[in-house]
């Protein structure tokens, strides 16, 4: 697990960082959708949204800085792994465009409200899993050939994948839940709370089962965390993990308000810190490295510029626009 750092390893830690931002603020836009149905046609519906009308697009921000920093900074992983889930792919940005619509017409289209409400659930649902599945389907390997994709149209589509993608619906359904713990109160709170319960439980059970799922998809994954001296650097994520899971149930059973939501992040960060540990130093399992896929060292230093003009005004807007809607939602409509 040595890590050496140059320009190519600081590139797949920004990609991995806009990638993380990404799954923690889209997040928990996606598992409102996702627990839409089970919240109260009305009011408690309409607080619901209201709790992200302010900030869901922004947050979409991190998966264009994400995709197109894998394009720029590891193009031969891009050109890989495109045209091996490209369903998933379509499907992912089929549920976000759903969604997005679906997100404006319910508040301008009251006649079909319902309908909208249901387009916004299955938007979300549809991008969660195939987020989900896109991650199953790197994990468990690509095949490559003459530094090029080798396989089916359907090699995505395998038990393992199924399980990361409803991992997903799970850890997004959670990181809503939280939110609306945070950002509600009244019985839109009390229902979030009894979510956030069952929401954190299939947590821990999938990514249980995913992790274990781990150790049997690939013999060098096992190696990784079960040999010595790599089950030192290992050891960690899970111990750390598992206390995250217990503070967090905890931290609902005492009807805490904040605290669940941020330490939900960090089962995310948990979940982050275990897939380096997986993969490292790969970008495409089994055999393609961060090195074989980066862009040349010209690219990356222009790009390296770029992105730290860039970063800043992003993480600057992003942080005034939470601070700026902090607090609790009041319960007028978005417009």
């Amino acid at each position: 697990m040595a890590v050496s750092i140059d320009l190519t390893t600081i590139w797949a830690f920004i990609i991995a960082f806009a990638v993380f931002a990404y799954v923690v603020m889209d997040g928990f836009d996606l598992g409102i959708g996702i627990l839409f149905p089970t919240i109260a046609a009305g009011p408690e519906r309409d607080r619901a949204m209201n709790a992200i009308a302010p900030v869901w697009d922004g947050n979409e921000t991190w998966l264009v800085l994400g995709g197109g920093g894998l394009l720029a900074a590891f193009p031969l992983a891009y050109a890989i792994l495109l045209p091996a889930t490209y369903p998933l792919i379509i499907a992912m940005l089929l549920g976000l465009v759903f969604r997005g619509v679906a997100f404006e017409f319910r508040w301008r289209d009251p006649r079909h409200r319902a309908f909208w409400d249901w387009a916004f659930f299955g938007g979300s649902l549809v991008a969660a899993m195939s987020q989900g599945m896109i991650l199953g389907a790197m994990l468990q390997g690509v095949t490559v050939v003459d530094r090029a994709y080798a396989g089916s149209w359907f090699d995505w589509l395998t038990p393992y994948t199924l399980l990361t993608g409803v991992g997903t619906v799970a850890g997004f359904a959670l990181l809503g839940s939280t939110w609306l713990v945070w950002k509600t109160d009244g019985p839109c709170q009390t229902h979030a709370y009894r979510m956030a319960k069952m929401s954190a439980l299939a947590t821990f059970a999938l990514m249980g089962a995913v992790s274990l799922y781990n150790l049997a998809l690939r013999p060098e994954y096992a190696d990784r965390w079960l040999s010595a001296p790599e089950i030192y650097y290992a050891a960690p994520v899970p111990v750390v993990t598992g206390v995250l899971a217990i503070w967090l149930i905890r931290a609902l059973m005492q009807g805490r308000e904040a605290l669940p939501f941020w330490l939900s992040i960090a089962l995310f960060l948990m979940g982050m810190a275990g897939l380096g540990v997986t993969i490292w130093p790969n970008v495409i399992p089994p055999s393609l490295t961060i090195w074989d896929a980066a862009a040349p060292e010209s690219s990356q230093i222009f790009m390296l510029v770029g992105v730290a003009i860039t970063m800043p005004l992003i993480l600057g807007y992003t942080f005034w626009a939470y601070w700026v809607f902090r607090g609790k939602v009041a319960d007028e409509g978005y417009h």
